[in-house]
């Protein structure tokens, strides 16, 4: 198994009603599952890299909610703007801030139920059409549809997960 991608690399998927509920509900759990993930780890645990040269368990929550924060304005942004350019970040170099040290990721924790909740209210009805409509991503130079994000971060958030609960199995949390 490729440490990396525990879960595979995200591969776009044609648009289903079915396949779309799946990744909405995927966006409305991942809280709790990342919650459950981390249940009862110490702080040792928490500052094990899930691989060699990767993040370490908080670096990896904190990393989903930086991420998932900008996959919420990403979303609003193409709701109401025609294809907008939509803004990178340096995931590496946010994972190493002093917050990501110094602050506990039962916060982080925290503010994925808030965000997740008004990123789900937002996306849960929308009508066939919105979901065709388009972002534009500088750094890989491509215009991305939202049923396109929605699968992207719906994998995104299981991959995190993975990350976190194949450690705990390879080292018997």
């Amino acid at each position: 198994m490729d440490l990396r991608y525990p879960i595979g690399k995200y591969e776009p998927q044609p648009f289903s009603d079915k396949q779309k509920r799946d990744w909405l509900q995927d966006i409305q759990f991942l809280p709790g599952l990342l919650e459950m993930a981390i249940e009862n780890l110490d702080e040792k645990q928490l500052n094990t890299p899930y691989r060699d040269g990767g993040w370490t368990v908080k670096q990896v929550v904190h990393h989903v909610a930086d991420s998932h924060i900008n996959a919420y304005i990403r979303f609003k942004l193409g709701l109401t703007e025609n294809n907008p350019v939509i803004k990178p970040y340096e995931e590496a170099l946010w994972a190493d801030l002093a917050d990501v040290k110094a602050v506990p990721i039962n916060i982080s924790i925290t503010l994925l139920y808030a965000l997740h909740t008004r990123w789900h209210s937002a996306i849960l009805n929308l009508p066939a059409e919105a979901w065709n409509r388009t972002v534009f991503h500088p750094a890989s130079n491509k215009e991305m549809s939202l049923y396109y994000l929605l699968g992207s971060y719906s994998w995104h958030g299981r991959h995190h997960v993975a990350h976190i609960t194949t450690l705990r199995e390879r080292n018997g949390w």
